[in-house]
Formats: C-alpha cells, structure tokens, sequence
C-alpha cells in the first residue's frame, strides 16, 4: 500500500507528488495529465498575481480619495476626520464615475424582540380598516433569509412609517436602539457613461462579470 507523501519531505527527482499526497514516477504521469498540470498552474499564477494587482488598486484608490477629500476640504479651511461616509467623484466631462462606499454590516441585539412584541400588541388592536396593509409590511420585515437571518434593510425600513400610536413609536425606538454594527465593508465602483445618456454602467473587476 502507498503511503500518502508529507508536504515537508523532499520529493526526489524524477518524482511528482499527486492529490492524495502520494509519490509518483514523472514517466507514468500521461502526456495529457501533464499538459493538464502546467496549463492549471500557469493560469492560477496568473490570477494570484491579477489578485496581487487588484489589492494593490484598491489601497491606492482609496488612499487616494481619501486624500482628495481632504485636499478639497482644505478649500473651505477644515479638516476632515475618519475615512466614513461615501463619495462619488465625476471626470470633468462627466463621462466617468468613481464610488467610494462603506457599507455597514448591521445586527441586532435583544432588544429586538421587545420591539416586535409592541408591533404585535399595535397589530391585534388596530382594525382591519384602513392599516390592515400593515400586517404584511410588518410580517414581510420579520421574515428571515435561507440562513435564518433577519433583512435588516427591511426592519429599519419599519421607521418610515409614522403613526401615532404610543407603543409603535416605542417599538421604533427600540429598533434604533438594538441596531448594532459590527464591523464595514469598503467598496470602490467605477462607472462610465453610456453614450450621450445619463445612465452610467459599472467597469467590472470581477472576473466572472467581464
């Protein structure tokens, strides 16, 4: 029985490791499965270093939004503090768009569920009238994903609505209050016009979109 090679023993010559971690002669490897073996490790050094250069791009990019925000700051005499916030930036001719966004991931914490039991106790009150709708925008935002994970664009989208009813505006206070943030994501877009249009479309850096 063969015993699966260690990654730290030297592989002598005339060898090749395969998958399993086994040693196998280069004169029983086939002609294709060599051809298969360079043509893998050609274009996956091509991507890694593709990977390389689109790492590089993106701290430059938002090394340099950065500073042209303060740079134009500087014309009203103020300073600007911390890298939040997004920016969009127009080539002069308006043919061209850069992004810069921070997206925010959200959570929520126990508080929560207080505020969905004040929602409840609004929904078994009010009549099947005019609010009825409610029920559905209310259940919709409640709703989890695939993963049991609450949408939270859909329960913040529950501010919007105002009614004056005491225990609502409690449950929307303590929404706001179980809003926790966990962390960000940053993102650079790059867009450029269509035509004489003022629709814009995305340069994409993603390989599976090019």
């Amino acid at each position: 029985m063969n015993t699966p090679a260690t990654t730290s023993q030297a592989i002598p010559e005339g060898y090749r490791v395969d998958a399993k971690g086994r040693l196998i002669p280069e004169e029983s490897i086939k002609p294709i499965d060599q051809a298969r073996d360079e043509l893998a490790i050609e274009l996956v050094t091509k991507a890694i270093e593709l990977n390389r250069q689109l790492q590089q791009f993106k701290a430059e990019a938002f090394g340099d939004i950065e500073s042209f925000v303060q740079l134009s700051a500087e014309e009203y005499g103020v300073h600007v503090g911390g890298k939040k916030g997004n920016v969009s930036l127009l080539s002069f001719d308006g043919r061209y768009k850069i992004q810069r966004q921070i997206a925010d991931n959200i959570t929520f914490d126990e508080r929560l569920e207080a505020a969905k039991a004040l929602i409840d106790d609004c929904l078994k009150d009010w009549t099947d009238g005019a609010r009825s709708e409610v029920k559905v925008i209310v259940q919709d935002a409640f709703r989890t994903d695939k993963q049991g994970n609450l949408r939270t664009g859909a329960v913040l989208a529950l501010r919007r609505h105002q009614f004056d009813d005491p225990r609502w505006l409690k449950a929307m206070d303590a929404i706001a209050d179980a809003v926790q943030v966990t962390g960000s994501k940053s993102y650079v877009r790059i867009y450029e016009r269509i035509g004489e249009t003022e629709r814009y479309q995305p340069i994409s850096l993603n390989i599976a979109e090019v």
